[in-house]
């Protein structure tokens, strides 16, 4: 009785002098139940993730969201039974079918080469088991035409020539590890017309390494592009321009849900991430919310002018979208100047991967389907839609949300959190803590192991081309014969009374004015 009564004694009266130490009231009064409670809300997430949140529900990605890219990613499919989750009686965004859609021989897609690929098929599965195989075939791209294709900065002397329209966002090295920027990169490039956005943590070797295209993207911290003093440095700046593989420069303005400065703990600036950002080894750094030396448009404008000229490759802003007054002025000096940026990355608030305020997430910028609107309407009210491209990121995984993207204004689409998932993320919230446990967010080796690039860089491949058939497959359904059609008469909104009307009727496009001073 002595053996089995004392060590439980020693534990409960271990656990109860334990209790008296912190100051928070709970685990004072009620020392047991107050750890248990804390037991309890630690693994809250996991329990609401995987048994109580409901397959619509979850956030930021629902559980049917993750799961339908997953097979996209892995099985290369996104075939359902017994129809869709989606709560139909909810206001929402629908695509318009056309009467007499179009059929697969009759899309203008470039489909002329068959590119080896791997994907996975369910053998057997069980109660608690799933026995699959990863299998070896070909897969055809669905690529745009050549007459399609999406041509990024046409004044530049080395224009950007684009004949897919997903590509992954902006990600920096620090805040995703090497194997992360390998397999999705790897993936990039054997998908074709796509690309890998660094982020604004520099150019790593590791990006060169990928093979992919690459937007090099320019923070306010001027990471990579800045001399010992932390200046901006146009050799630095030159020397990036004349890598093959980096096909634009993008100035990030604002990233959507952290319209504020970047942070990287210097317990992950290694030797590696140091190089890449050009900082000091183990030293936290942080960019400030905005360029410096950038306090108005002409100002922006000339800067990104002295870019072009420089590298000789198009040179696009990032920005998150407030309201139609705060762009104007912006537009009119691009007029008054003749400086125009090559593509304008809108980002969403819903958008950003990496850790932020929760009031800025919350509150902060317009969600993305209405940053387009009145970015695509104030650049046809100025008439110079056409002397730029629009990229659009925020949460925008799904083909159906691409098009709708598409339709809206944009010319492309980035994504970030849909890479991550496609390399495995299952959405567990440690992003911010470096602990990632699928190795994406995290440069410790020791995490990093779990995620083995030479397997991954197939599932990013899948779901590149797999959203790109899909997209194909939607504008068909329109009566189109390729996504670059897709305008605001293909989409409808329905309210919760279910009356629906056009988006072309409720935004239409606006008329050119007729002064622009």
């Amino acid at each position: 009785m002595i053996l089995l009564l004392l060590p439980p004694l020693i534990f409960f009266t271990y656990m109860y002098m334990l209790s008296k130490k912190p100051k928070h009231s709970i685990i004072r009064a009620h020392p047991f139940l107050g750890w248990l409670r804390y037991l309890l809300e630690k693994l809250g997430p996991e329990f609401r993730q995987y048994w109580f949140d409901n397959d619509t529900d979850g956030r930021p990605f629902s559980r049917n969201d993750f799961v339908g890219l997953v097979f996209a990613a892995k099985y290369r499919t996104d075939l359902i039974s017994f129809g869709g989750k989606r709560d139909y009686e909810k206001p929402g965004y629908y695509l318009s079918n056309a009467m007499f859609p179009k059929l697969t021989g009759e899309l203008r897609v470039d489909n002329s080469n068959t590119v080896p690929a791997k994907k996975y098929i369910i053998k057997s599965e069980g109660v608690f088991t799933r026995k699959e195989k990863l299998i070896d075939d070909h897969v055809r791209q669905w690529l745009l035409t050549d007459e399609d294709a999406i041509i990024v900065g046409q004044h530049r002397r080395q224009p950007w020539r684009l004949k897919g329209m997903f590509g992954a966002s902006a990600t920096s090295y620090g805040a995703v590890g090497e194997n992360y920027i390998q397999s999705t990169g790897s993936g990039a490039r054997m998908a074709g017309g796509s690309w890998i956005n660094t982020g604004e943590g520099g150019v790593a070797d590791i990006h060169l390494e990928s093979g992919a295209d690459i937007v090099a993207q320019i923070g306010p911290g001027m990471f990579g592009y800045r001399d010992d003093a932390g200046n901006f440095s146009i050799e630095e700046f030159k020397e990036k321009a004349s890598q093959e593989a980096i096909k634009a420069f993008e100035l990030k303005f604002h990233q959507g849900a952290k319209i504020r400065g970047g942070h990287l703990e210097g317990s992950k600036v290694n030797e590696k991430i140091a190089a890449a950002r050009r900082v000091p080894v183990g030293k936290t750094v942080n960019s400030p919310n905005r360029f410096e030396s950038l306090t108005n448009p002409e100002e922006a404008l000339r800067f990104i002018s002295e870019l072009q000229e420089a590298g000789g490759k198009p040179v696009g802003i990032k920005i998150v979208v407030g309201d139609p007054q705060r762009l104007e002025p912006l537009f009119r000096t691009m007029i008054e100047l003749d400086i125009f940026p090559d593509f304008i990355t809108v980002d969403g608030s819903e958008g950003g991967s990496g850790a932020t305020f929760k009031a800025m997430a919350d509150s902060m910028g317009l969600p993305l389907y209405a940053a387009l609107i009145i970015l695509d309407d104030t650049a046809r009210r100025f008439g110079v839609r056409d002397r730029f491209r629009i990229f659009a990121s925020g949460k925008l995984i799904t083909p159906d949300k691409v098009a709708i993207a598409m339709a809206l204004g944009a010319d492309c689409v980035n994504s970030a959190r849909g890479f991550m998932m496609a390399n495995g993320c299952i959405m567990a919230l440690q992003c911010h803590t470096g602990k990632c446990p699928t190795g994406i967010t995290t440069t410790d080796s020791k995490y990093q192991e779990a995620l083995a690039p030479e397997e991954k860089q197939w599932r990013v491949m899948n779901y590149i081309i797999q959203l790109r058939e899909g997209l194909f497959a939607l504008s068909a359904a329109c009566g189109l014969t390729t996504p670059r059609e897709l305008r605001r008469e293909h989409v409808v909104f329905t309210s919760e009374s279910g009356q629906t009307i056009r988006i072309a009727e409720m935004f239409p496009y606006p008329e050119k004015m007729q002064s622009n001073r």
